[in-house]
């Protein structure tokens, strides 16, 4: 048996938490599949005594999560606590600069600093791998990258946010209003207490983004992505677009005007859109996501299914710990960062 992949994970939150379960309970399946035991070395959060529900006792604590980029006991280091910069970045920039492979769920992150991390993983030789940090449990980011590489992508779209999206279709049901069926989400778990970031289009923005470079061979720029939330849209609305033979959803595209001043130029946008009721999205429901990638020779492939969730989330970050253990620790926009457009 080959030696283990030995991971230092930081954040146990609901998806780390369920990033050990994952591994505990399908343990035997991924060494068969990844020809080496997948094996958690040492953990850190914010909060040793919070209650998880699952048992640390194997793991070494780390004080300061920062120093799990130091650990000559470990090969990769996953990072699931989250926002742009702070201690998710320091960490991001210390695995990578010392060697390691590093693995995040971290969508803000890889919006705003993904160039220079996978500059970082290039010049040092660690994998830069973010499958969770698009879509939860849907493989998208590897779909688009390895399934989808032999074609030129004409357009990227989808329902990048299940917030908005339960949401819009549960005022299309209800024929509620905005403010009520937002409570609703909250009270189910499907909006945060501050929704700010979901229900204004930045969420989805960020991960609109990520999809785009990969797809279109450019460089991030998050700041190009113009992005407009659903908060004005109110029950009216939705029933205009019912006679209309629409529905309303939150949608991200990105495309490339090869026609306009400065082409070939690269749009991004984030914005309610009046969906046909016989397009792929317009059956998307609730908090589930969908990607359409549309390409020159394959057409339209469709990527659907949950796009949070502690189980789902958990799966796309163990499934770049297989690939990396499997030896698969290419690059992470399939080109290197240098051969990128600024588009």
């Amino acid at each position: 048996m080959a030696e283990p992949l030995r991971i230092a994970l930081a954040g146990l939150g609901t998806v780390g938490t369920g990033v050990l379960r994952l591994l505990a309970t399908n343990g035997a399946t991924l060494t068969k599949r990844a020809g080496r035991p997948i094996e958690v070395v040492a953990v850190s959060a914010r909060d040793r005594s919070a209650e998880r529900g699952v048992d640390l006792a194997a793991y070494d604590w780390a004080e300061d999560m920062t120093t799990l980029s130091m650990r000559d006991d470990v090969d990769v280091v996953v990072e699931l606590v989250g926002g742009s910069d702070g201690p998710a970045l320091t960490l991001a920039r210390g695995s990578l600069a010392n060697g390691r492979h590093f693995v995040t769920a971290n969508k803000a992150m890889v919006a705003h600093h993904g160039m220079e991390l996978a500059e970082l993983a290039e010049a040092h030789g660690g994998a830069f791998k973010f499958e969770a940090a698009v879509a939860g449990g849907i493989p998208v980011v590897k779909g688009l990258r390895e399934g989808a590489a032999a074609n030129r992508i004409e357009r990227i779209s989808g329902i990048l946010n299940g917030t908005c999206n339960f949401i819009l279709s549960e005022m299309e049901r209800s024929g509620a209003d905005f403010a009520d069926v937002l409570t609703e989400a909250q009270a189910k778990g499907f909006a945060e207490a501050d929704p700010g970031f979901d229900i204004e289009g930045v969420d989805a923005a960020h991960k609109l983004a990520i999809l785009a470079a990969i797809g279109f061979g450019a460089r991030i720029d998050f700041d190009a992505v113009a992005i407009s939330g659903i908060t004005e849209v109110g029950a009216a609305d939705i029933a205009r677009a019912e006679t209309l033979g629409f529905v309303i959803r939150l949608v991200g595209v990105a495309d490339c005007d090869t026609q306009g001043p400065g082409a070939p130029r690269l749009l991004q946008r984030v914005r309610p859109c009046l969906v046909p009721k016989n397009h792929p999205l317009a059956h998307v429901t609730g908090p589930t996501n969908a990607v359409v990638v549309e390409g020159n020779f394959s057409g339209r492939l469709l990527f659907q299914g949950a796009g949070a969730g502690d189980g789902p989330t958990a799966s796309s970050v163990v499934a770049d710990l297989v690939d990396i253990a499997r030896g698969d620790t290419g690059l992470p926009f399939s080109v290197p960062v240098a051969d990128l457009e600024p588009l």
